[in-house]
C-alpha cells in the first residue's frame, strides 16, 4: 500500500504472475490495510459498474460519520479514478489526486470516509468493482459537479465526458461548502480514531 499526498488515499500495487494461461494477483490482504489504515476495512456494500468509453461518474461523497470508504479496482478496460480532498479544513482541501486504474497493472485505490470520488472511463465497457465500509443510503449522499473549474481537475483531453443528469446538475465545490454539505476535517479526524480504536 503506498500513500498519496491526500491523507487517508493509499494505492494497492500488487505484483502480477503471468504466465501461459493468463495471470494471477492478490488485490485484497486484509493485513497490508491493517498495517497502513491502522483498522480493518469494514465490507458492507459491493458494487459493480459497466461504463462506456467518457463516462464521468462523481465527484461523490457521504455525511461523516459514518460516510463510506471505498476500495476501488477496474476488472476490465481502463479508467481514470479521482480522488478529491472535500473534507474542509483539512491541510489539502481541494486537491485532488488522479490514478489510471485498468486490466493490466491491477492497481486499485482506497479512499477514506469524507473524501469525494470520481472516475472516467478511457474504454469501452470499462468495468469497476468497488468494495464499501457503508451502504448506499440516499439521504447522506452528495455530489459535486466534476467539471467545477475550480476544481480543476484535469481529465483526459479528446473524450468527451458523459454525465448523468444527477451528475451534470451537481453544485460546484464553493456552492456544496455555502449550502453546509462538506464534510469537515475534524469530524473525519474523530472518526477515524473511532476506527482505529475498534481495529
Amino acid at each position: 500500500m503506498r500513500q498519496l499526498s491526500i491523507a487517508g488515499v493509499w494505492v494497492h500495487e500488487p505484483k502480477v504472475f503471468p504466465d501461459s494461461r493468463g495471470s494471477f494477483h492478490e488485490w485484497f490482504k486484509a493485513s497490508e490495510f491493517s498495517e497502513a489504515l491502522g483498522h480493518t476495512l469494514r465490507l458492507e456494500q459491493a458494487n459493480f459498474s459497466v461504463s462506456s468509453r467518457g463516462t464521468l461518474r462523481g465527484v461523490h461523497f457521504a455525511d461523516v460519520p459514518p460516510s463510506q470508504a471505498k476500495y476501488v479496482k477496474c476488472v476490465r478496460g481502463a479508467v481514470l479514478d479521482v480522488i478529491v480532498d472535500v473534507r474542509v479544513g483539512s491541510p489539502t482541501y481541494k486537491r485532488w489526486e488522479a490514478v489510471r486504474l485498468d486490466d493490466a497493472d491491477h492497481h486499485s485505490v482506497y479512499l477514506a470516509e469524507g473524501l469525494g470520488h470520481a472516475f472516467m472511463a478511457l474504454t469501452d465497457d470499462a468495468s469497476v468493482a468497488y468494495l464499501c465500509s457503508e451502504g448506499y443510503a440516499p439521504g447522506r449522499e452528495h455530489g459535486i459537479n466534476p467539471l467545477d473549474p475550480e476544481l480543476g481537475i484535469e481529465w483526459p483531453q479528446g473524450i468527451t465526458p458523459l454525465l448523468s443528469e444527477k451528475d451534470a446538475a451537481a453544485p460546484s465545490l464553493a456552492e456544496a461548502e455555502a449550502q453546509g454539505l462538506l464534510p469537515s476535517y475534524e469530524a473525519c479526524q474523530a472518526y477515524y480514531a473511532q476506527l482505529r480504536a475498534r481495529g
